[in-house]
Formats: C-alpha cells, sequence, structure tokens
C-alpha cells in the first residue's frame, strides 16, 4: 500500500512538531511547513496527497495559500482553525477547501478526519470498507444524465453545462452525485454530511452550505433550490 503523503502548514512550533509525529505514528508521510510561502513551495516540489493549513499563518495566510493549491491542483485540503465560529472557516471552504478542523484538536479526530477526506477521493490509504470518490455514482443506472443544459457522465466522471466542461473537485463531484442520484428529492444537510462527507457523527452543516454555493456557481445558481428547514434539491 502506497503511503500517504501529507503537507502540514503550522506556525507554532509546539503545534506543528506534536502533530506531525503523531501523524507520522499513524503511518502518514508529513512535510512540515512554517509559513504559507514555504508551504507552497513545499507543495509544488512534493505534490503532496492532501494538505492541512492552519487560516493564521505568516507570509501567506492559508487561507490564500489554499487559493493558490487550488489554482493548481485538486488535492484535497483540510484547514485548521482556532475558532469554530470564525469567518475564516467559511473563507476557507469558500477558497476550495474540503473541510476543517478546529483547534485545539484531538490527534485521533485529525487521524479520522484526514482519512474520512482520503476515502472520499478514493485514496489507497483510506481504511477498509472506503467508498472510493465516485461511489455515489454506483446507484445510477443510467451513466448520462441530463438537466436541462447540464449533463452528468457517471462513467467518466465528467460534468458538462452547454456543452462546455465544468471543472469539479472531486467533493463537488460527490454533492453532485448525490443530487443527480435522487433530482427532486429534498436531501437534508446530515443526509448530504453522511454520504459526500462520510460522515457518522454530526457535522457543521455550513460544510455542505459552502459547497452547495461552490457548486450553483459552476452548474447555474438555479440547479439547486434551496427547501428552507429541510435542505436541498436538484431541479431536473
Amino acid at each position: 500500500m502506497a503511503e500517504t503523503h501529507v503537507l502540514f502548514v503550522e506556525d507554532d512550533d509546539v503545534i506543528r512538531e506534536a502533530t506531525q509525529l503523531a501523524l507520522e505514528r499513524d503511518g502518514f508521510v508529513v512535510t512540515a511547513m512554517p509559513d504559507g510561502l514555504a508551504g507552497l513551495e513545499a507543495f509544488r516540489a512534493n505534490r503532496p496527497d492532501i494538505a492541512l493549513l492552519d487560516v493564521m499563518v505568516p507570509g501567506l495566510d492559508g487561507v490564500s495559500l489554499c487559493r493558490r493549491i487550488r489554482d493548481e491542483s485538486t488535492v484535497p485540503v483540510i484547514m485548521l482553525s482556532a475558532r469554530a465560529d470564525s469567518i475564516d472557516v467559511v473563507l476557507g471552504l469558500e477558497a476550495g477547501a474540503d473541510d476543517y478542523v478546529t483547534k485545539p484538536f484531538d490527534g485521533a479526530v485529525l487521524v479520522a478526519r484526514i482519512r474520512a477526506v482520503l476515502r472520499r477521493f478514493g485514496h489507497a490509504s483510506g481504511p477498509d470498507g472506503a467508498r472510493p470518490a465516485a461511489a455515489a455514482a454506483d446507484d445510477l443506472s443510467d451513466p448520462l444524465l441530463r438537466f436541462g443544459d447540464l449533463e452528468v457522465d457517471t462513467e467518466g466522471m465528467e460534468v458538462r453545462k452547454g456543452g462546455a466542461n465544468v471543472a469539479l473537485t472531486p467533493t463537488e463531484m460527490r454533492l453532485l452525485l448525490e443530487f443527480s442520484n435522487a433530482p427532486g428529492t429534498v436531501l437534508s444537510r446530515d443526509r448530504l454530511l453522511e454520504r459526500v462527507w462520510d460522515y457518522g457523527w454530526g457535522g457543521d452543516t455550513r460544510v455542505v452550505d459552502v459547497h452547495v454555493q461552490r457548486l450553483r456557481g459552476k452548474i447555474g445558481q438555479d440547479r439547486i433550490e434551496t427547501v428552507r428547514g429541510f435542505g436541498y434539491k436538484l431541479r431536473g
């Protein structure tokens, strides 16, 4: 089994060293950097399997670093924030992060989140029973689905709008596949957290809301409808 390479950007020396040791004990290969500019260089040099970015780092803050990474890659990104209610959480998600973890965090919780993200991306390091990134498509009998001018190719994992390809991150693709599997059906945020983010426990629904908004920006604002008090549904 291939080793999973983690890029970890954190300016606090104690947190950086302790977290690196904890991740390495769990079998990850870790490149740890103290600031955003060094983190960007390390990302480009090493092309890690996943990036852990603290929001408040010098040189290039974590949100800006996430944007730079997302401009070049769909590699999964987890933001680390010192405050659960901070606007930085939303900014990080809007910048393209797939999930976030609040500091201080338990090492086991962080590892669980990393593995959950890797399962969604179909990475070999996920534990037994992992769902690959395209697993949400397994329930779809027709490999080519059409919703107005939107086409979803569930075999080729491609999306086209008006005939033009739409670039989605793996998390956005999984989210769209869940909607495509049940067009017109209201999907609750909790269900989406479980199916798309592999959360078997309660999670922050802001993760869902921001990803839905990002997805709308790519496939059309009116394609996914908000059903207040219940969730979202895809318009057929």
